[in-house]
């Protein structure tokens, strides 16, 4: 097959190899070469188009010599098979979508890195809608992004309130999968498990033999750092300990470090749990910068794990989430409820672990 596109004459005529005939007038484009269809591979194979398009798309019941003739004349022509075509001829796109509000913290970020992962195994490509800011306009027009799309389901990193208050609308038949929320009476939901995570932290420094433990938490609306809070404090309801004021950050290391200067106020603040590794950071620097030890001191826990929780100084003791394993399982979630067709509810929750690093040791005087 000549693979050199001819070039057309005013009268519809061409000349060899695209050359105008005895028309001395510049040609103004030349047509490109035509992609290869699957009637040209049939007809290079010696096959019926119908044997092609079972090739194409994994269809048993052909003779492996015939595939192989197929194969091989796919190969020379270059052919690529249409995938549009063929997803919306059997209603199935093989792509999950995200959506992801706050792409700045550790935990986001990796949950993302593990659904795309997980996806890309199963054969799935993911589409990123990010919500910039959490009003109602951006969760909504998110949504409304995505219902344009081709996505067979969606995977939800956002505080299911900002869905309520939004109102959106899901895209028709697509399966849902919510992460680190409390929508599990309405939706699949994913999450690690906060409140056994949190409750690890605290028996830790208790265990140690701290009197109690003063608590550095996430932000009000979100679930995650809320069923820390909460398991904070009934872990110290149940010892028997005080429940010491309640600090608030925002996830960032700087909000860590302004708490950290009111805990290095307070001589009786023998240990801390901070909701996540970045505000454990600032805290530790605070308390370096007042002249309080850790741990000799000052004991610090902090709550994800990050890669650098090994490298602070000291290595920070921590709560291990496996961000992999959520991933896992919402990809797992989603494509149950596309090959089955049904919408499942619930939560499924993800066991953390403790990390016990050189950040913590008994109180002063212990």
């Amino acid at each position: 097959m000549d693979d050199i596109a001819a070039t057309e004459h005013p009268d519809g005529t061409a000349g060899p190899h695209g050359q105008a005939g005895t028309d001395a007038s510049p040609v103004p484009r030349a047509r490109q070469a035509r992609r290869a269809s699957m009637t040209d591979v049939a007809r290079l194979a010696g096959v019926s188009a119908q044997t092609v398009s079972r090739v194409s798309n994994g269809f048993p019941g052909v003779l492996e010599s015939t595939r192989q003739q197929v194969l091989a004349a796919m190969k020379e022509l270059g052919y690529r098979p249409n995938s549009a075509a063929r997803a919306l001829k059997r209603g199935e796109f093989r792509t999950l979508g995200v959506i992801l509000f706050n792409m700045s913290t550790t935990g986001n970020m990796r949950t993302l890195e593990a659904i795309a992962l997980s996806a890309a195994r199963e054969g799935y490509a993911t589409t990123l809608l990010p919500v910039t800011v959490p009003t109602r306009d951006e969760v909504r027009g998110a949504f409304t992004r995505l219902g344009e799309l081709a996505v067979d389901g969606i995977v939800i990193v956002m505080e299911v309130h900002l869905l309520d208050s939004a109102t959106v609308t899901l895209p028709p038949h697509a399966q849902v999968v919510v992460v680190d929320s409390n929508a599990g009476d309405r939706y699949c939901v994913v999450d690690t498990d906060q409140v056994g995570g949190a409750r690890a932290a605290v028996d830790h420094l208790l265990g140690l033999g701290h009197h109690t433990v003063w608590h550095v938490a996430g932000p009000e609306d979100s679930f995650s750092a809320e069923g820390r809070v909460s398991s904070w404090r009934t872990a110290l309801a149940e010892a028997g300990r005080p429940v010491p004021r309640l600090l608030r950050g925002d996830w960032s290391a700087e909000s860590g470090y302004h708490a950290g200067l009111r805990i290095a106020c307070d001589p009786q603040c023998t240990a801390v749990f901070a909701a996540n590794d970045q505000m454990a950071l600032g805290v530790l620097r605070a308390l370096h910068e007042c002249g309080r030890r850790v741990p000799q001191d000052v004991s610090v826990v902090g709550f994800d794990d990050i890669p650098e929780a090994a490298s602070f100084a000291p290595p920070l003791t921590t709560v291990r989430q496996d961000f992999t394993e959520v991933g896992r399982r919402c990809v797992e979630s989603v494509l149950r409820q596309i090959r089955n067709g049904v919408a499942e509810r619930g939560t499924s929750l993800v066991a953390p672990r403790l990390v016990v690093r050189a950040s913590t040791a008994a109180p002063p005087g212990g």
